[in-house]
């Protein structure tokens, strides 16, 4: 899944969230699980992805990524919630 990407993991069900963007989410996605990265990610537990959204461009998914860091929490999980209510982890559906 090498394209653009903007993406929220999280450590629970409405918990710590992170937003980040990558040019190979499935990459980066395992690396929040295996805690390699370190930082905020492995210091809160947010190994959980639970939203995605692929763009055309590294561009476009700066833009996106730089937008979503300024949007308040609360819409941060109505986002996660339109598309995942049940705030499932989607490792298994990016891997294929």
């Amino acid at each position: 899944m090498k394209q653009p990407a903007v993406y929220l993991m999280a450590s629970s069900r409405r918990g710590t969230l992170y937003v980040g963007v990558t040019s190979d989410l499935v990459q980066r996605a395992w690396q929040h699980r295996d805690g390699v990265l370190g930082g905020f990610t492995e210091r809160h537990g947010v190994k959980e992805l639970v939203w995605y959204e692929q763009h055309g461009s590294m561009e476009a998914a700066i833009r996106r990524e730089k937008a979503l860091k300024k949007w308040r929490r609360e819409w941060k999980f109505e986002l996660v919630e339109s598309g995942n209510p049940d705030w499932r982890d989607l490792w298994g559906e990016i891997l294929g």
